[in-house]
């Protein structure tokens, strides 16, 4: 009760109608009594790093045909943006938001692990090259040609972002179907429908890039995220729980690797059959993955009075991501799109919100995620087109997939993600209005 006092005295002094449910289930109100506009601007600094060990499938000879793991790469991805997001009640406990982040930077870079080198590093060993002879079958070679280079006591490097890349547009509807502040004996709970559009300009896997010469960072992939979170304040805490699922569909002008077939078709096992029956853009191009999650924390009033107030934060994260063909660790070296198996990732997140008035908070976060081990070329060999039951790429070579590689997608040459690692920053301004 003294919170709901508290808002009532803020009303009554004439400054807006400051929601005080879990930041999880925030929805700007609008034609409340005395105030008739809600709306929210956040501004926000945020950075996110990815680690992962990439090791590789080998059949060795000395190991009598049983399939081992060798460690080949570290892997480092670094993502730095702005993120503007405005929301804004349209009619009690309903609002519509609109996002926008500038996208800073996109880098990566692979190095060795200690005791891998050019000399014994399968990467730079490769005697395997696809399109023997235009045929679209392999062959073996006398003398190594590496899958891509990487240097001893050195990284291979992309870089993609800059200051006139903006990332994907994101428009949302949220609604309040319960708010504890209106009714105690029920809990705030809120549905919500976000869409991700494909505004950003479209990534190129082949595109070599240099901090000069920066690539860009679009998926062209549309994205529905559908959502509910329930909180409930008691005393001085705040339990909330959010589940969540997205659902991509992929957009008109998304990459396919069967565009890169004239820059580098080592990368395809049978390029020639790009466009053909059963191998058009959208069975060769972008698979974007589903995800879906759940979270569960509290809130926690440090200090809580009418118009400044301090809360602490802890959550516990889950996601799934689906199997797809998308932009992974090795895709950038690659310098393809890769199929890459289904991972879970857990972990969680503490962040602490200081609300200097009625009118601003600063919100700052740290997240950790740990993915479990996948693989990271994965395409299948082909389909059978014919329907006799089987694939048989020898007399019917037209069935071969063109995405796949004889090098990496074979099983015994596969790639695979271990020990991988997602760490996020963010600090974030608010003003209500």
């Amino acid at each position: 009760m003294s919170r709901l006092r508290a808002v009532v005295a803020a009303l009554t002094l004439g400054v807006p109608f400051v929601a005080t449910a879990a930041d999880v289930t925030r929805v700007a109100s609008s034609f409340e009594d005395e105030d008739p506009f809600g709306m929210y601007i956040d501004a926000g600094f945020e950075h996110s790093q990815r680690r992962t060990k990439i090791i590789r499938e080998v059949l060795p000879e000395t190991a009598g045909g049983t399939r081992q793991y060798q460690d080949e790469l570290w892997y480092r991805s670094y993502d730095t943006r702005l993120n503007l997001d405005v929301s804004f009640g349209i009619a009690q406990d309903v609002e519509l938001s609109f996002g926008l982040p500038l996208v800073l930077l996109q880098d990566e870079s692979w190095s060795f692990v200690e005791g891998r080198n050019t000399s014994n590093s399968t990467i730079s060993t490769n005697l395997v090259r696809n399109n023997c002879g235009g045929s679209g079958a392999p062959c073996s070679l006398t003398t190594p040609e590496p899958l891509f280079n990487v240097p001893n006591n050195g990284y291979l490097e992309t870089f993609r972002g800059g200051l006139t890349r903006l990332g994907n547009a994101r428009f949302g509807f949220a609604w309040a179907i319960f708010n504890q502040l209106k009714d105690e004996t029920k809990p705030t709970w809120t549905v919500a429908l976000d869409y991700e559009a494909p505004t950003a300009k479209l990534l190129d896997p082949s595109m070599q890039t240099t901090k000069d010469n920066r690539g860009d960072v679009g998926d062209r992939v549309h994205k529905y995220t559908i959502s509910t979170a329930l909180s409930r304040q008691i005393g001085l805490a705040d339990p909330y729980f959010r589940m969540h699922y997205t659902i991509p569909v992929r957009g008109p002008g998304a990459w396919s690797n069967c565009d890169n077939r004239n820059v580098d078709p080592q990368n395809l096992g049978r390029p020639q059959n790009c466009g053909l029956e059963g191998w058009n853009r959208k069975e060769t191009g972008i698979q974007a993955p589903h995800t879906a999650g759940v979270m569960f924390g509290s809130e926690f009033q440090v200090l809580d009075q009418p118009t400044r107030k301090f809360k602490l934060d802890l959550r516990a994260i889950s996601n799934y991501v689906s199997k797809g063909r998308y932009y992974n660790e090795m895709s950038g070296a690659l310098r393809k799109l890769l199929a890459t198996g289904d991972y879970m990732q857990v972990g969680g997140q503490f962040a602490l919100t200081a609300q200097i008035s009625d009118f601003l908070s600063v919100r700052g976060s740290g997240m950790f995620l740990y993915n479990t081990d996948h693989v990271l070329t994965d395409e299948k060999i082909g389909k059978d087109l014919d329907g006799n039951g089987s694939v048989d790429i020898t007399t019917k070579p037209e069935e071969l997939n063109p995405n796949f590689d004889y090098r990496t997608d074979f099983v015994s040459r596969r790639f695979l993600a271990t020990e991988s690692k997602d760490f996020r920053l963010d600090v974030t301004a608010t003003l209500r209005f």
